[in-house]
């Protein structure tokens, strides 16, 4: 195990998503699942507590903790993206399972985890700053999922 690993709160489906972004995003990979050695609050003796795993090179401990806790906005996974086929494909990959579309490259996948599917355009036009960056983040904050032709064409104004 890592020495910093993000910890996230499943209700009892911590390896379900980790088997579902180990599909998905390059870089990720299930390394191991642990069963629970005897009964706890939200599960059974043998159930599936923990799971380790990789989200495109982070490390990730998955716990299938029970439904008091539901993630949230505060905590999401921000994935670069190099061009608009590579951006559909994420996005349509977490919305298509289940997920749910927000604003401005945001969506959050069926167990209740924030992505934000970042092109790399869009990232490069804020750190640039002045005009370009304002007329960047103004077309961006008119999308749920980023379109890398309007990203480009509001950089050249």
């Amino acid at each position: 195990m890592a020495k910093n690993t993000i910890c996230l709160w499943y209700d009892k489906d911590a390896e379900a998503a980790a088997r579902f972004y180990a599909e998905v995003f390059p870089d990720s990979v299930v390394t191991a699942v642990h069963h629970a050695p005897s009964d706890y609050p939200s599960g059974k003796k043998g159930d599936v507590l923990t799971v380790e795993f990789k989200v495109a090179g982070i490390p990730c401990l998955g716990l299938n903790g029970g439904p008091t806790f539901k993630h949230n906005e505060a905590f999401s996974f921000q994935i670069a993206t190099e061009d608009q086929a590579e951006t559909d494909r994420y996005w349509n990959a977490i919305v298509g399972n289940g997920g749910q579309e927000s604003a401005c490259g945001w969506c959050k996948d069926r167990w209740g985890v924030s992505w934000q599917i970042t092109p790399r355009v869009l990232s490069e036009a804020l750190a640039v700053g002045g005009d370009e960056a304002k007329r960047a983040f103004d077309v961006m904050m008119t999308m749920t999922k980023i379109d890398v032709a309007a990203i480009e064409k509001a950089r050249r104004g």
